[in-house]
């Protein structure tokens, strides 16, 4: 089961719940599951029940334990524990990771999209400052995978070396008139601390991130840090992950094998140690990496959709270094070593690997930096 449809299927629960009279609420449109936070268990998590208390006149509690027994028993949920105020903690059994991978591999870089256009119909307007125009640009990107229409009006006209060389636009100049074809569209403004230099000499790419990796609050730094090609800098760390998935894939075809999601665990033909013999360490090395990725790639959507309530692309911009710093580890034990031979287990992480490198490259994307496929 994919969050995509556990989020049905707990739609589907306060469906019956009000078909059956136990609780008198408009069903709403969508049903938010994330990661489980601070406290939480099992897979999934919702706060559907504490969204629904108020307008149902009873405790988020009550409400939790309406839709808990609904869900349990559902096909693919093997646990519903109730936690904190009332969140719904979710558990899918072992097959969660795998259907959380094949929809990423599905679904590519538009995973964490909505699925259908919104009602949000939003004009961001900026000053003519180069951060608050870039700021603007990725905010449009992910107001915009979020099914929000979007438009962008610059209070100057932009400059062209922005346009050329950070490849920056708007849909309404100061020069040109505004047709109005619709109610006008709430205006949102978007003024970032300004940067503090000129940053065309980074180049896009680079420049773009220095601008957008900061909180709106923080002042950017603009030094040759965000070019060098080292751990330390965040960028490299983001794109070199990405590259190095690529790079897995092309390297697993040259062997003959390639993606196929499952169980990344040690099996019979696993990973082996050093000297040739497998080990559990490698097992333990390989159970730990993959839950840490794909607790941050179900969080993805969470995090794309907070980066559009807050108007915030660090938010996405933060979460990319994470998912990087999470999949490096794994990507030594993806190919076989030695004499192994490709298995089952390999096949997993390899498309444990690939959604990775996929998700980095849809966020990449929503920022306007390039996600280079060699390093």
């Amino acid at each position: 089961m994919t969050p995509v449809e556990l989020s049905r299927t707990v739609l589907r629960a306060v469906r019956r719940a009000v078909d059956e009279g136990e609780l008198r609420v408009v069903v709403p449109e969508r049903a938010l599951v994330t990661v489980p936070g601070r406290g939480g268990c099992g897979d999934y998590a919702t706060n559907i029940a504490l969204q629904l208390a108020r307008p149902a006149g009873q405790s988020p509690r009550d409400v939790a334990e309406i839709l808990q027994a609904r869900l349990l028993g559902t096909d693919g949920v093997t646990d519903v524990v109730i936690t904190g105020p009332g969140f719904l903690n979710i558990s899918l059994g072992d097959t969660a990771s795998t259907a959380l991978v094949e929809e990423i591999l599905r679904r590519g870089i538009r995973y964490g999209h909505a699925q259908g256009p919104s009602t949000d119909h939003l004009m961001l307007v900026c000053p003519r400052e180069v951060r608050a125009v870039i700021v603007m640009d990725a905010l449009a990107r992910i107001l915009r995978s979020q099914g929000a229409a979007v438009h962008t009006r610059c209070e100057g006209e932009l400059a062209p070396e922005w346009v050329d060389i950070l490849g920056v636009g708007v849909d309404h100049r100061p020069s040109r008139p505004m047709r109005q074809t619709r109610p006008a569209a709430p205006h949102i403004p978007v003024r970032p601390v300004p940067a503090p230099a000129d940053p065309l000499a980074l180049g896009r790419d680079a420049a773009r991130w220095a601008l957008l990796h900061p909180a709106g609050h923080d002042r950017p730094r603009i030094t040759d840090e965000h070019l060098v090609q080292r751990e330390s800098n965040p960028l490299f760390r983001v794109r070199y992950a990405r590259a190095r998935t690529r790079a897995l894939s092309r390297n697993a075809a040259d062997l003959g094998f390639d993606a196929v999601p499952g169980d990344v665990g040690h099996d019979a033909s696993g990973p082996s140690s050093p000297s040739g013999s497998s080990g559990p360490s490698d097992a333990s090395h390989v159970s730990h990496a993959s839950h840490a990725i794909t607790t941050l790639l179900a969080d993805h959507p969470r995090t794309l959709a907070q980066a559009a309530a807050h108007r915030a692309p660090d938010r996405l911009a933060r979460h990319l270094v994470t998912v990087a710093d999470a999949v490096l580890p794994l990507l030594p034990v993806v190919l076989p070593r030695g004499a192994e031979k490709p298995s089952a287990a390999h096949r997993a992480r390899l498309a444990l690997a690939e959604a990775a490198g996929t998700v980095l490259a849809g966020g990449l994307s929503l920022l306007g930096i390039d996600a280079p496929e060699h390093i």
